[in-house]
C-alpha cells in the first residue's frame, strides 16, 4: 500500500519504519525543517529516533504537502495537534488514529470523524513504546473501527494487515471506545507510578497504585459505555503496565521527576517531548465529573501537576481516605 504517516516524532517514525519493513510505500510528514532534512538526506530521525536507518521507500515532507493518493493515513501527532492535521488525512480511504490522548474533552477519533465525514477511522493502541517498536522487540496491539459495531470491519482488517509483522502482532477489537479511552487514561496513572518510584517507594506501593488506577480507568470507561474486558486486555492492563514501568515512557519520567521534587516545567524541559498524561489529566477529570465517577488517584495527580501539593502529601492523602469495601466491577450485558 501507499501509506502516509502524519507526525515525524519518535512514535510516527517508529510506525513508518514498521510499515516500511512490511513492504509499504511510506510518506512521513512533519513540521520541523531540520528533522525533515535529516530524513531526506541521512535517512535517520536524529532528534526523535536516532540510530535507525529508514529504507529508500520512505519519502519525507511537510504536513501541508500530504500525499492525496495514500490508501491509508496514520495520525501519530500529539493529541493537541490532531484537529489541525486531520484535514490532511481526509483523502485516504482509512485513517488510523495512533495518537493517544484527549482533545477538547473528546476522543481523538471523534475529532477525525468530524473533519473527515466520508472516511473510515480506526484506532490503534497497545503496549507500544516507540524505541522498542523500532528495535523489533515483540509486542502486541489492537485495532477497531470507530463508530462500527463488531470486529469484522474491513477498515480494521486493512489496518491490522498493514501493521502485522513477526514482532508486532495486531488483534482485531470490537470496542473502539474502550480501546481509545484506555490508551488515553493509562498515561495519567503512568505519571502516578513514576511519582511513586521517584519518592523511593517499593513494588508493593506501585502494585497497589496500578490496581486502583486500573479500577478507576475501567469504572470511567464503563460509565461512558465501554466494555470491562477491554481494560483487562492489550489496550488496558497491557499498555498501563508497559507505560507505568518503563523509563522509556515520557509520562513515567515526568512522574519520577515530580516525585523527586522537581516542578512540572523542569520535568517537561528535560524530556523535550510531549507527555500526554499532563493534558489528559484535566480533561479526564472533567469526563469523570460529568459521569459521576470517583477518581481519587487522578485527582491527586492533577494536584501535583498543578503545584497545589507535593507527591508525598498526595500519597498520604490517598492512604488516609475513609476505609471502603473493594467494589467488584461487572461487565455491562
Amino acid at each position: 500500500m501507499t501509506v502516509t504517516v502524519i507526525g515525524a516524532g519518535s512514535w510516527g517514525t517508529a510506525l513508518a519504519l514498521l510499515l516500511l519493513r512490511n513492504g509499504h510505500r511510506v510518506r512521513l510528514l512533519g513540521r520541523e525543517p531540520e528533522t525533515l532534512a535529516d530524513l531526506a538526506t541521512l535517512r535517520e530521525n536524529r532528534r526523535y529516533l536516532p540510530g535507525f536507518v529508514l529504507p529508500g521507500e520512505l519519502t519525507a515532507g511537510p504536513i501541508d504537502g500530504a500525499d492525496r493518493g495514500a490508501e491509508m493515513t496514520v495520525i501519530a501527532v500529539p493529541s493537541a495537534a490532531v484537529a489541525e492535521v486531520a484535514p490532511a488525512a481526509c483523502e485516504s480511504e482509512v485513517v488510523v488514529v495512533a495518537s493517544k490522548g484527549l482533545a477538547g474533552g473528546r476522543l481523538l477519533s471523534e475529532t477525525v470523524r468530524d473533519a473527515c465525514p466520508g472516511t473510515r477511522v480506526v484506532v490503534l493502541s497497545g503496549p507500544n513504546l516507540a524505541l522498542e517498536i523500532a528495535r523489533g522487540v515483540p509486542t502486541l496491539a489492537v485495532v477497531a473501527e470507530s463508530g462500527a459495531n463488531g470486529h469484522d470491519s474491513e477498515a480494521a482488517v486493512l489496518a491490522r494487515d498493514a501493521f502485522m509483522t513477526s514482532s508486532y502482532r495486531v488483534y482485531l477489537g470490537s470496542d473502539a471506545l474502550g480501546i481509545e479511552l484506555a490508551g488515553s487514561l493509562k498515561n495519567v496513572y503512568a505519571i502516578a507510578a513514576g511519582m511513586s518510584d521517584g519518592l523511593g517507594f517499593g513494588d508493593n506501593t506501585k502494585g497497589a497504585l496500578l490496581a486502583r488506577g486500573l479500577n478507576e480507568m475501567a469504572r470511567l470507561g464503563l460509565a461512558m459505555g465501554a466494555r470491562l474486558e477491554t481494560f483487562m486486555g492489550i489496550a488496558g492492563v497491557g499498555d498501563l503496565f508497559a507505560t507505568a514501568n518503563s523509563r522509556l515512557s515520557r509520562n513515567y519520567r515526568v512522574g519520577w521527576a515530580l516525585g523527586q521534587g522537581q516542578g512540572l516545567e523542569d520535568a517537561l524541559e528535560q524530556i523535550g517531548q510531549v507527555a500526554e498524561g499532563v493534558a489528559t489529566t484535566e480533561q479526564a477529570l472533567a469526563l469523570a465529573a460529568a459521569h459521576r465517577v470517583d477518581v481519587p488517584i487522578m485527582e491527586v495527580v492533577r494536584g501535583v501537576i498543578a503545584g497545589h501539593t507535593d507527591a508525598r502529601k498526595a500519597v498520604t492523602s490517598l492512604m488516609e481516605r475513609t476505609p471502603k469495601r473493594e467494589a467488584v466491577l461487572e461487565a455491562v450485558p
